[in-house]
């Protein structure tokens, strides 16, 4: 069985469905500068509407990008801290809409 919502997949191959901010840590931990250098978390269908990547950088730190085609957003960042980017991801990957998944709706009371 596949992700329900998304999955995260390493350049060396490795693949977590529906991965917790832990795993994530883990995943981004084990990055290195020579054949693992990225990891990509999408929805797990045909044409994926967002995309979040991890890369190492050259000098050390990590290039975050965020893609959302229905927000028409894009946004490249850099940092050096895994919790601080698995956080942020975590939080930004829970405001993705999801087949399949209730809309979550906000109201003021």
């Amino acid at each position: 069985m596949g992700a329900q919502y998304y999955g995260a997949d390493s350049e060396k191959g490795d693949r977590i469905d529906d991965p917790s901010e832990d795993a994530l840590f883990m995943m981004i931990s084990d990055l290195d500068d020579s054949d693992n250098t990225f990891v990509v978390v999408q929805p797990d269908e045909d044409d994926p509407v967002w995309f979040v990547s991890v890369a190492v950088l050259d000098e050390g730190g990590y290039e975050i990008v965020r893609r959302d085609t229905t927000r028409n957003e894009h946004e490249v960042t850099t940092a050096t801290s895994i919790s601080d980017i698995t956080r942020n991801l975590t939080i930004w990957m829970a405001a993705r809409a999801f087949p399949g998944r209730p809309n979550r709706h906000v109201s003021a009371v």
